[in-house]
């Protein structure tokens, strides 16, 4: 049989037969690759099947077994996993090159191996380099087996003689699975070995964290196509050349997608930052026009992050709008409502929008105080530094009250601001915390003349 020649979607994983400019499964436009399956060869025996019995049952037959989690030493990562990691699950861990995976992963190790025996598979790093990586992390313990290998079938069958609770695989694009005779790294050898550990920690009960690269679009190389396999898909982010990292939950079985956890990268690996809040307002500057915070709900947790806004006279036939941690089209929306509601002449000006700290904020409670910052930039007027907003923006400049909101303001009051701006509509019965002034206002007029008033 000659190769077959297979296009898939890097966007959303769709598989067509022939080339397109645009996938007809997600819209997105040229995002197809070509790749070429070679012809099918004999299968190897079947793995063993799991004990018990292999036949279809009644839904009222089956005895339904509770979560078996354990902790793996960093509280920000348990945070992220829904309160800890699941025995038998098989969790991605997608990030940039060089952003800390394998020093987050490996630096669970010093927790799990008291309890459990791990073993950890590198197909990028010799087993002299881990070690030296380990001594640097602290780790340093005999249920840490450390296996330098690149082959699937090496690999399950070290697994099934060691019998490791957890299995680390670092990468995934660096396995091959020796009856695929593609290269390592294509979409079918992913898919593969994918499925492959997905059998192995179904079958055997073993936690199987798997390492994935992300691309320059954002999207784990290759692997976008895993994420309906596996259970958890955890998001390593930040800048490659700043302290702080986030890790985010795009996908959990077991738990909440919108957690996130906050690291700071030092010398001895990555640090836990358990009040987000606190760091991501350091070095704020005092009375500087165009900056306001902001505080996002990320999962069950209230964050406060600071929103600069830079509003510039341009000189361009169509102005620039460049936006960093905000969603553009939300930006363009909140730009087109100070200019017919707040009474902002914009459209001839340059905008640039920055969530500082890596943040992303993607929620309608960021509405006001983004919408505050840029009126403060247009006018050179600068924002009390006790001043807070939440809210949610209408067409018509109303603002509309957002969930938890006592959570947030609570969390507000806690980090020593005095005054916060939020909708009158839905918030009459609502008491402020000890030493913080509510701001009530209905639309976005009077929401810029109070931030701004001298």
């Amino acid at each position: 049989m000659k190769p077959k020649t297979i296009y898939y979607c890097t966007n959303c994983g769709n598989e067509t037969a022939q080339w397109l400019g645009k996938c007809p499964a997600c819209g997105a436009w040229n995002t197809l690759t070509e790749h070429i399956e070679a012809p099918a060869k004999p299968q190897r025996q079947a793995a063993a099947p799991v004990r018990g019995e292999r036949r279809p049952k009644p839904l009222s037959q089956i005895v339904s077994g509770a979560e078996q989690r354990f902790f793996t030493g960093l509280g920000e990562f348990d945070r992220v996993l829904g309160g800890g990691a699941v025995k038998g699950s098989l969790v991605l861990v997608g990030g940039a090159p060089g952003i800390g995976k394998s020093t987050l992963l490996l630096q669970i190790c010093r927790v799990l191996c008291r309890s459990q025996k791990v073993l950890y598979v590198s197909g990028e790093e010799s087993e002299s380099q881990l070690k030296m990586r380990a001594e640097r992390l602290g780790v340093d313990q005999d249920a840490l087996l450390i296996y330098a290998q690149t082959e699937m079938d090496e690999i399950l069958r070290a697994a099934a003689e060691v019998q490791p609770d957890t299995l680390i695989v670092d990468s995934i694009q660096t396995m091959y699975a020796a009856e695929n005779a593609t290269s390592p790294g294509g979409i079918s050898q992913v898919k593969d070995c994918t499925m492959a550990l997905l059998q192995l920690s179904k079958q055997s009960g073993i936690t199987v964290f798997v390492v994935g690269h992300v691309n320059k679009e954002g999207s784990i190389a290759g692997p976008k196509v895993l994420e309906h396999m596996v259970d958890c898909v955890l998001y390593f982010e930040g800048e490659r050349n700043g302290p702080y990292r986030l890790l985010r939950a795009a996908k959990n079985r077991f738990g909440s997608t919108n957690e996130i956890g906050v690291f700071e990268m030092i010398d001895t690996g990555l640090r836990e930052i358990p009040n987000p809040s606190e760091v991501l307002l350091a070095g704020r500057p005092k009375g500087a026009a165009g900056t306001c915070v902001a505080c996002a709900m990320e999962g069950s947790r209230p964050v406060l992050a600071e929103v600069q806004a830079l509003v510039t006279r341009s000189f361009l036939n169509v102005p620039r709008r460049t936006t960093d941690g905000f969603d553009y089209n939300r930006a363009a929306l909140l730009v087109a409502v100070l200019e017919k509601r707040g009474g902002l002449r914009l459209s001839d000006c340059d905008l640039f929008l920055n969530v500082i700290g890596g943040l992303r904020i993607d929620e309608p409670g960021s509405d006001l105080p983004v919408a505050i910052a840029i009126a403060s930039s247009f006018r050179d007027v600068p924002v009390s530094d006790q001043l807070t907003a939440i809210g949610e923006l209408g067409l018509t400049g109303e603002t509309r009250v957002v969930s938890n909101l006592e959570l947030r303001l609570g969390e507000i009051a806690r980090l020593g601001f005095t005054k916060c701006i939020i909708p009158r509509h839905g918030t009459e019965a609502l008491v402020a915390p000890q030493g913080l002034q509510l701001l009530r206002v209905r639309n976005i007029r009077e929401a810029i003349e109070i931030a701004l008033e001298p």
